[in-house]
């Protein structure tokens, strides 16, 4: 079946109510088939994992459609009220404060898009999914997904019996298509995929390399080809040929990865750059250097003969976040602390307590999650907890504190 007939016959079913499944790697812009199926029928509501996967869709909104990411929800009150948003992108937190407001209205969305579920499963932001979606019954619904196999109970419940747009990887036998062949990868921090790709060629010192994007075509032999994106399963396949496939990856697309990827390697000591503050690298380095961890190794053996490494570690950082331990030691990281540089201060008449309010009322923040905020002459410098910085800058940025428009970055 050709693209355009398959387009066709899934917008018939979104027409009489059906819903439609597009099978997709985790990356907005492998959802080319999305935009035929939603075209004349906006706004539409883009549910995604996170502030961070609501940006990332910026560059795969097709002009003229009007897009918009919430990372701040009195700015996105005021495009929606105004009526300046065809596409909007936002983490379910997020769309449910706007509906709350009643400035997210759900009889006037169109379309609903449920982005790559798999990474929602499980997670505190799924349990304002199926709210949502209550408040959207009569609306258009699609969900993007990878591991359709891995949402039964999601689709019974929200998308059933769907019109499928894409080959789900299963083989004859009906069990999931095994891993093509070997890769490597390299994490990338939300917007810093330039800078991973420079470290991966900076890791590999390949000799030779080529980096790919969507659209190009592998001439040649190489060492190493470096995959700017996230390769489908067929394109994989074809790179793999040409050399070995390096993937820069955002951490929620790991599992995909490891779909369609075996063994999957991460670049030693590049895995991961930059997502962690500075504070927490140097003190986890520091225990390193420090020695005696004979115990914890062999405790951890068997897992490393599971999993990565990098995702051991990354996993006994989760770990240890979560039971908030407020310990300070050189054998703890859960309490560490970075600095947001906020463009609010004294001039402004901003106090403490202002800042604490917004990142309370609208980023969503606990006060646990607030340190020291230190208000001076131009901005203010807030301490917050290394798990709520990213979602701490993307909220801010972009609301009113004492009338002026809040511009949020991490503290250098």
């Amino acid at each position: 079946m050709t693209a355009p007939v398959e387009a066709t016959t899934a917008t018939a079913g979104l027409d009489r109510g059906r819903p439609v499944l597009i099978v997709s790697p985790p990356a907005p812009d492998c959802a080319g088939a999305l935009w035929p199926l939603v075209q004349g029928h906006t706004p539409v509501l883009i549910i995604t994992e996170s502030p961070s996967a609501a940006t990332a869709w910026t560059p795969a909104v097709p002009q003229p459609l009007r897009f918009h990411a919430v990372t701040g929800l009195d700015r996105t009150t005021r495009l929606l009220a105004a009526g300046a948003v065809d596409v909007l992108a936002g983490s379910p937190a997020d769309c449910a404060a706007l509906l709350s407001r009643s400035v997210l209205k759900g009889e006037q969305i169109r379309s609903v898009v449920l982005a790559w579920p798999e990474t929602l499963q499980g997670t505190p932001e799924f349990s304002f999914v199926p709210a949502l979606l209550a408040e959207m019954k009569e609306t258009r619904r699609i969900v993007l997904s990878w591991n359709p196999g891995g949402l039964e109970g999601l689709l019974e419940a929200h998308a059933r019996r769907p019109h499928i747009v894409g080959d789900i990887p299963m083989g004859e036998n009906a069990r999931p298509l095994p891993p093509l062949g070997e890769a490597k990868y390299v994490l990338a921090a939300p917007g810093a995929r330039e800078p991973a790709i420079t470290a991966a060629l900076d890791g590999l010192d390949p000799g030779s390399a080529l980096v790919w994007r969507r659209g190009m075509e592998a001439a040649g032999q190489v060492n190493a080809v470096i995959c700017a994106d996230l390769p489908t399963r067929a394109e994989l396949a074809t790179l793999a040929t040409a050399g070995t496939p390096v993937l820069v990856l955002a951490p929620d697309q790991l599992p995909y990865a490891r779909s369609v990827a075996s063994p999957l390697t991460p670049i030693p000591l590049l895995s991961g750059a930059g997502t962690a503050p500075r504070q927490v690298r140097g003190t986890i380095a520091a225990r390193i250097e420090r020695g005696d961890l004979a115990a914890e190794l062999a405790l951890l053996a068997p897992l490393f003969e599971r999993y990565d490494a990098a995702e051991v570690a990354a996993a006994v950082y989760a770990v240890g976040r979560e039971a908030g331990s407020e310990k300070r030691d050189a054998g703890s990281v859960t309490a560490a602390r970075v600095k947001v540089h906020v463009n609010v201060g004294k001039k402004d008449r901003a106090a403490a307590k202002d800042i604490v309010g917004a990142l309370v009322r609208e980023a969503g923040l606990s006060r646990d999650d607030i340190g020291r905020i230190d208000v001076r002459e131009t901005h203010s410098v807030v301490e917050v907890a290394g798990s709520a910085a990213e979602r701490a800058v993307a909220r801010l940025s972009g609301m009113m504190i004492r009338g002026r428009r809040v511009s949020a970055r991490l503290d250098r």
